[in-house]
């Protein structure tokens, strides 16, 4: 019960930033601007050490948001180079990030079986 209330705060700063970003920035950066955005930092500051600590205190609030993606793939793609070389760091980055984007696929394909969109 204790990780909850880091990861609420940590992930709700995450998604604050986000917020501000889209909204300061009409119409010139637009909300896919800000997604590859947080992808990006978030690779960038795996790639630099600094996003472990974030995860380390925030958990699963770290973790999930755009920010989380990009460190799972530097992280695998950096981790994948050591072991395998060039192959490894241009393979290792989805290897690691293979059970979220399957998890999302299964999921977004359950949700569009089950539910009828009208429009």
């Amino acid at each position: 019960m204790e990780m909850v209330i880091p990861a609420f705060i940590v992930g709700g700063v995450i998604c604050v930033i986000g917020q501000l970003v889209m909204d300061l920035t009409k119409p010139s950066f637009t909300p896919a601007h800000t997604l590859v955005a947080f992808v990006t930092v978030g690779g960038v500051l795996g790639a630099l050490g600094l996003y472990k600590p974030l995860i380390e205190l925030g958990g699963a609030g770290a973790t999930i948001p755009l920010s989380g993606f990009g460190y799972t793939l530097a992280n695998g793609a950096m981790e994948a180079a050591g072991t395998r070389g060039l192959l490894g760091a241009l393979s290792g980055g989805l290897e690691a990030a293979a059970v979220g984007i399957a998890a999302a696929v299964l999921f977004g394909y359950l949700v569009a079986l089950t539910f009828n969109p009208k429009g």
